[in-house]
C-alpha cells in the first residue's frame, strides 16, 4: 500500500509538471546562452506561441536581429516571413540539431506544401550565413540569425511551424503543427493572421452546396412533378435552375481563387467540379437551344396571326 501510494504521488507530481511546463517556459524569464550574448544582446522579447519565445531587434541599416527559442527535444524548428500569411510563396529560416550533434540553420524557399517543394537554400530572405547560430541548451532550441530588409519591418506575416523528424539531406519532413501571426516589430504586438482564405473556404462550399445541393434538385422536381401547372411549372423550372447554375458558378469560381492562393492538393474534389460545372454547362446550352428552336416555330405563327 505504502508503494502504491508513492507511485501515486510521483504521478501527480509528474502530471502537474506536465500542465504547468508550458505556462514556465513560454516567458522571456531564461537568459540567453553565453554564446549569444555578444551579437545578440539587448534584444525585445516576447512568447509568440506555445513554448515559442521571439527575441528581436532593428537596426538602423535595416538588419534584423532575431533569436527564436522553443521546447525541443528533436526534429526541426523554423520561422517563416510571408506576404500574405500563407505558406506558399514564403520563405523560411528553419533550424535543428542533426542525428550526430551537428547544429544546422538553412534557409528554405517554400514553394508548395509538398517536402519536394520546400527548396533549401533559396528564398527572398537576404542574410549572411555566418551570422546564424543553432544552439539546445537545457531542452530548448534557440535559432538565431540576422536578416537585411530594404526598409524597417512594421507589421509582418510570420510563420512558426515544428516537424518531429530531423531532416535528411536538407528535406524537412511535413510539421507536426504550425501558426501564422502577424507581428508588429515596432510595437511588439500579435495577432492571428487574416482569415481570408478560411472565409473563401466557407464560401465556396456554401455556395456549391446551396446551388448543385439545393436550388438545382428542386429545379429537377418541379419539372417532374409539377407539369399539371402548365406553362407556370417551366419558369418555375427554368428560373430556378439558372439561378442555381450562375450560383454554381459563383462557388467554382470561388474554389479557383481558393486553389491559387492554398495550392491544395485535391484532384479527386477538382475533378469531380469540372465535371459538375461541365454538366450544368450543358444544360444552360439545352435550355438556350430549346429557347432558340421556341422562338423559331413560334415566329411564323405570329406572322399568320397577324395577317389575319
Amino acid at each position: 500500500m505504502v508503494g502504491i501510494g508513492r507511485c501515486a504521488s510521483v504521478g501527480a507530481l509528474l502530471v502537474a509538471l506536465a500542465v504547468l511546463a508550458p505556462a514556465v517556459t513560454a516567458t522571456c524569464d531564461d537568459e540567453l546562452p553565453t554564446q549569444l550574448v555578444g551579437n545578440y544582446s539587448g534584444l525585445a522579447c516576447t512568447p509568440v506561441w506555445n513554448t515559442f519565445v521571439l527575441r528581436y531587434a532593428q537596426g538602423k541599416d535595416n538588419v534584423l536581429r532575431v533569436v527564436l527559442s522553443t521546447m525541443y527535444s528533436t526534429g526541426w524548428v523554423g520561422m517563416g516571413f510571408s506576404k500574405n500569411g500563407l505558406m506558399v510563396g514564403s520563405s523560411a529560416m528553419v533550424g535543428w540539431m542533426g542525428k550526430t550533434g551537428v547544429a544546422h540553420i538553412k534557409q528554405f524557399q517554400l514553394q508548395g506544401k509538398t517536402p519536394s517543394q520546400v527548396v533549401v537554400d533559396k528564398g527572398s530572405l537576404v542574410s549572411n550565413d555566418h551570422d546564424h547560430t543553432v544552439l539546445v541548451q537545457q531542452a530548448k532550441i534557440y535559432l538565431a540569425f540576422q536578416l537585411r530588409f530594404t526598409q524597417p519591418l512594421k507589421s509582418q506575416s510570420v510563420l512558426l511551424a515544428f516537424g518531429s523528424a530531423i531532416p535528411v539531406n536538407d528535406r524537412l519532413s511535413e510539421h507536426q503543427d504550425k501558426t501564422a501571426i502577424v507581428f508588429d516589430f515596432t510595437t511588439g504586438s500579435s495577432s492571428s493572421a487574416s482569415s481570408f482564405p478560411e472565409g473563401l473556404k466557407r464560401t465556396h462550399g456554401a455556395l456549391n452546396l446551396f446551388a448543385w445541393g439545393v436550388l438545382l434538385p428542386i429545379g429537377a422536381i418541379v419539372a417532374r412533378y409539377c407539369r399539371r401547372w402548365d406553362p407556370l411549372w417551366f419558369y418555375l423550372h427554368t428560373g430556378i435552375q439558372f439561378v442555381g447554375f450562375i450560383l454554381g458558378l459563383a462557388g467554382i469560381v470561388a474554389g479557383v481563387s481558393l486553389y491559387n492562393k492554398i495550392q491544395a492538393n485535391v484532384p479527386a474534389h477538382r475533378g469531380l467540379g469540372i465535371f459538375v460545372l461541365v454538366l450544368g454547362i450543358l444544360q444552360v446550352l439545352r435550355l438556350f437551344s430549346f429557347l432558340i428552336l421556341w422562338s423559331y416555330w413560334q415566329g411564323p405563327a405570329w406572322c399568320e396571326l397577324g395577317q389575319v
